[in-house]
């Protein structure tokens, strides 16, 4: 995203809009973009500084670490924040400042079930086998008798 400093009036300039995807390079890593990076920031120019706030969204395609399933995972930074010292060029670049933002908030371990919306397939489930040798490790608590 490039931002051409003679457009930015001295209010400042509101940017809403959609991008193509800054991380599109990492497919190599298991991390392919689900859709264009939409962006709602302010910018502005101040003391010689360009600065810009606001909030970034960009889906990507991620693997669940636990059933290895892929699924669709909403980057979310509602506090993007960057701070210039201008010192020439007419235009600044803000690409390599929201892929950073965007790569510091991917989970670390991604799961598939991590927004409540589906069940992972990779947990195991109880079984019967396992019920039963957690209720002999309470016999013993059941057969004591408390004084009351």
């Amino acid at each position: 995203m490039k931002i051409h400093l003679k457009q930015i009036p001295l209010q400042g300039l509101h940017l809403d809009g959609d991008e193509d995807c800054p991380i599109h390079d990492l497919e190599a890593e298991g991390i392919r973009c689900a859709g264009k990076l939409h962006h709602n920031i302010d910018v502005g120019i101040t003391g010689g500084a360009l600065w810009a706030k606001g909030s970034l969204s960009q889906p990507v395609e991620l693997s669940c670490v636990s059933c290895l399933e892929k699924f669709v995972h909403e980057i979310e930074v509602p506090g993007f924040a960057v701070h210039i010292e201008l010192h020439g060029p007419e235009t600044v670049d803000l690409t390599p400042l929201i892929r950073e933002d965007l790569l510091l908030n991917l989970p670390a371990h991604p799961h598939c079930d991590r927004d409540g919306n589906r069940v992972c397939e990779g947990k195991q489930p109880e079984t019967v086998e396992q019920d039963a040798k957690r209720n002999l490790d309470w016999s013993a608590l059941d057969k004591l008798k408390l004084k009351s």
